[in-house]
């Protein structure tokens, strides 16, 4: 599930000094269920997708989805003033949607395009909206109050929900989650100690990261890195 992707960060701390968490009784009531749910079904999916789904289709699909992702980065970009950026943006949707055939080839990336990593969390933390209390989101896992305003506007400006089919929504909303949490599967061994707070931690330190495009003082240097 999304929850897992809090774990993309290379370093993780496994407790921090005063997280912003009063609703903690709460969201690890929703963290239990979403747990629960993600080693019941989830990722017996993304484990049985990994086993039988050849590496070269996995690629194909996970190029699909980040090009369409390319869209939200590049109003993103827009909205952040990160022209640069934008241009890139916009120059690899073009080129990966026709000569990637829609995206499933990566081809900007072999020609110097490299993906850029923006949403309308971010974009509200770069004009200053504070992220606020943590929170636990069903199903998509760790957030804030700042990067939960920001997954709406995410998911409307996501074309995949205006496609006419509900089936056909449906299976591409199902297929992408599928593939990001295989593609996390490697890392759930890095999980260790307390799972909530572990999950939270890391979080709350990827989300500062990008904020920031990765210019954070480090606080907790003598923690060191998994």
């Amino acid at each position: 599930m999304l929850l897992v992707a809090c774990m993309v960060p290379t370093q993780a701390l496994a407790q921090s000094t005063t997280p912003v968490d009063p609703w903690r009784e709460t969201n690890q009531r929703i963290f239990a269920f979403n747990d629960f749910f993600d080693r019941i079904l989830v990722r017996p999916i993304a484990t049985t997708y990994m086993t039988f789904v050849p590496r070269v289709a996995r690629q194909g699909i996970g190029n699909f989805f980040s090009n369409i992702n390319d869209i939200n980065v590049f109003v993103n970009d827009l909205l952040q003033l990160k022209f640069g950026d934008a241009l890139t943006d916009s120059g690899r949707f073009a080129i990966n949607s026709t000569l990637g055939v829609v995206g499933i080839i990566d081809v900007a990336s072999n020609l110097g395009l490299e993906k850029n990593e923006e949403d309308f969390g971010q974009t509200l933390g770069y004009w200053g909206v504070e992220s606020g209390p943590y929170v636990v989101l069903p199903v998509f896992g760790s957030s804030n109050v700042r990067d939960s305003f920001g997954l709406v506007l995410d998911t409307l400006f996501n074309p995949i929900q205006y496609h006419d089919e509900e089936s056909v929504r449906l299976t591409l909303f199902v297929v992408a989650e599928t593939d990001t949490r295989a593609s996390l599967l490697s890392l759930d061994e890095l999980v260790s100690g307390n799972r909530y707070l572990f999950f939270r931690e890391a979080y709350i330190q990827r989300r500062e990261y990008l904020v920031n495009d990765g210019q954070v003082e480090d606080e907790f240097g003598s923690f060191g890195g998994f």
